[in-house]
């Protein structure tokens, strides 16, 4: 009979080389009671402006504000699916975040709902308004659409352009 020793201190190690790794971002229900009143955050209270229609889906996302986390896929931090209702043309969002810092917001309208980006349909937008164009092909730099977000609650607006 063979038997191994194992070191209570490297169990931990053992347990994480054979944990699933945990996917990096949440998705969250749009709780504007995070971002109002007593709300301490930190987390970005965002407006988003100008749909062109009332239908389909908005999709926020908040990133890490580093040139390897913006924009690349997986690497957002919390996220917000829901159905378009604007009232006069706006949603409002309350995005926490893990702690005061840089980040980023992306914002996309699924007008039809399809779950697809439709270039030639579909709306988005950044933190900061960055403007897109099919010359980067819809996606402006971290450092133009980076917001510096404080231990409360920080307002910001995001206006949706259309192609």
């Amino acid at each position: 009979m063979v038997m191994f020793k194992v070191s209570v201190g490297l169990l931990p190690v053992a347990l994480l080389a054979i944990t699933p790794a945990m996917a990096h971002g949440q998705e969250i229900s749009n709780d504007l009671g995070r971002c109002g009143g007593s709300a301490k955050g930190p987390a970005v209270l965002v407006d988003v402006r100008g749909f062109a229609a009332p239908t389909g889906k908005v999709r926020v996302q908040t990133y890490p504000a580093t040139k390897n986390a913006w924009l690349a896929k997986g690497a957002w931090l919390n996220r917000i699916d829901t159905v378009v209702q604007p009232s006069n043309g706006t949603m409002r969002f309350c995005m926490p975040v893990p702690e005061a810092g840089r980040y980023g917001i992306a914002v996309r309208h699924d007008r039809n709902g399809n779950g697809k980006t439709d270039i030639s349909r579909d709306g988005g937008g950044f933190s900061n308004n960055p403007s897109i164009s099919i010359f980067n092909l819809g996606k402006p730099s971290v450092e133009k659409a980076a917001v510096r977000v404080g231990p409360g609650v920080t307002r910001i607006t995001i206006n949706l352009q259309y192609m």
